[in-house]
């Protein structure tokens, strides 16, 4: 009993010791900061499912009595997310990535066997901590390293969308359950099927817009939604034309539907109080944080963007330049394209022939946004289209440029024989703006 005792505290308080240590020299700035919190978390989602994984293949056993959570206990479980996911990068930020996963590993398997009779080995166990290094020290050190160096950031707001959804879909309800007794995971296996895929198909329309505002901060702010890590352009684009804030809309309804779903009161409950939490101290402190870095442009935006009702049509901002739509005279189904926008009177959109881009000849439709950031083709250059219509078609263009979705529309729209096609520019210096009359 006092070694069991002895174990939990040990494998708590000496990541604890180590990382306030640590800490109090090497988390001076917020980006520091920000990487030590996205590490963690990561790796408290990531070790959650491990659990569930560990469930199944039993790797090991967790010998104790009480204060468990999915059978793991909770002290080892925090110490474990804080021996990965935070201190690996406060030692040593400087290593090399290999050689920092190969000391951690080899600091779990020494402490592994060490720490009998709370955790039971099987003999499959080094099995699972080949997982546990590709499912979550690799991820969390890669996260952490990348917030910290500002490095690679679509694939920072990729793992933060991951992390997020780790924490709000499976870490909270777990949680919850595990502290309120109600509820479970039954709702995923039982019912009629239809019904079952139909909700989950909801939820995961209704996830789109936090997922894509969290994408056009990378691609519009270059920064992520953390606030240690934000963007460092106003972002008014997408969804954003809209809504002042999609992704906490977003969250707060998903965290409701889900629990709703999952046949949870309190987990519904959670995505109200989000919504609270939001309407109240975050929306102050992030007012007055976005006024002091962006200063009259979050004004303007602010008084004609509200946070929770969105608009009907997009707001632009008349201080800057508009956006174009290049689309090609000589391309009949690029003009059937050109028509159907025009037919339904976009806002703050040029709709210019692709014969006449300044700079380039064009092989795709392409939307430049005339901000400094980077144009887009194809699906994605008519789905940024889409956003200067009306908040639904914005909805529909959020979801076709998701990655993965927008490839694989891309891909059939190319084998169906809409590949790219050169369009070769005429006189530089003129231009010529698409209008009702134009064939």
């Amino acid at each position: 009993m006092e070694r069991s005792l002895a174990v939990r505290a040990f494998g708590l308080y000496a990541p604890v010791v180590l990382i306030v240590a640590l800490g109090a020299t090497g988390l001076r700035t917020r980006r520091q900061i920000g990487s030590a919190l996205v590490g963690f978390f990561y790796a408290l989602g990531s070790l959650l499912a491990l659990q569930h994984l560990n469930l199944h293949f039993f790797w090991w056993r967790f010998q104790v009595p009480s204060g468990v959570i999915r059978n793991m206990p909770v002290d080892l479980y925090l110490g474990w997310a804080l021996l990965w996911g935070v201190l690996p990068t406060l030692a040593f930020p400087r290593t090399r990535l290999w050689q920092v996963v190969l000391i951690f590993l080899g600091v779990d398997l020494v402490a592994m066997p060490l720490c009998f009779p709370v955790v039971q080995l099987s003999p499959q166990w080094l099995a699972g901590e080949s997982v546990a290094v590709l499912l979550v020290l690799i991820p969390a050190q890669l996260f952490s390293r990348w917030t910290l160096q500002d490095l690679h950031l679509n694939g920072r707001v990729t793992l933060q969308v991951v992390t997020s959804g780790m924490i709000l879909l499976f870490f909270l309800p777990e949680m919850i359950i595990a502290s309120t007794g109600h509820g479970s995971w039954a709702a995923l296996h039982s019912g009629r099927a239809w019904l079952r895929n139909l909700e989950l198909q909801l939820i995961a329309l209704l996830a789109v817009g936090g997922v894509s505002a969290a994408q056009e901060f990378a691609q519009r702010g270059a920064g992520t939604p953390i606030p240690y890590d934000s963007p460092r352009h106003l972002v008014t684009s997408g969804l954003y034309r809209y809504i002042s804030n999609p992704m906490q809309t977003s969250c707060a309804i998903v965290l409701s539907a889900w629990g709703v779903f999952l046949r949870n009161p309190w987990l519904a409950a959670s995505g109200l109080m989000a919504l609270v939490y939001s309407i109240g101290l975050a929306a102050w402190d992030e007012g007055e944080d976005m006024r002091e870095r962006f200063g009259a442009s979050w004004s303007r935006y602010r008084e004609e963007v509200r946070d929770w009702k969105p608009r009907w049509r997009p707001w632009h901002d008349a201080q800057n330049s508009v956006p174009r739509l290049y689309v090609a005279e000589s391309c009949g189904p690029c003009s059937e394209v050109r028509r159907w926008f025009e037919a339904r009177h976009p806002l703050a959109l040029r709709i210019m022939a692709a014969e006449d881009h300044p700079s380039r000849n064009l092989f795709r439709i392409t939307y430049d946004p005339m901000d400094g950031t980077p144009p887009e083709e194809g699906v994605a250059a008519f789905a940024r289209g889409l956003e200067h219509l009306n908040f639904a078609w914005a909805y529909v263009g959020a979801c076709l440029r998701l990655p993965v979705i927008r490839q694989f529309i891309q891909l059939l729209l190319d084998a169906g024989g809409l590949g790219p096609q050169k369009v070769t520019r005429r006189n530089p210096g003129t231009e010529h703006e698409y209008c009702g009359n134009c064939r």
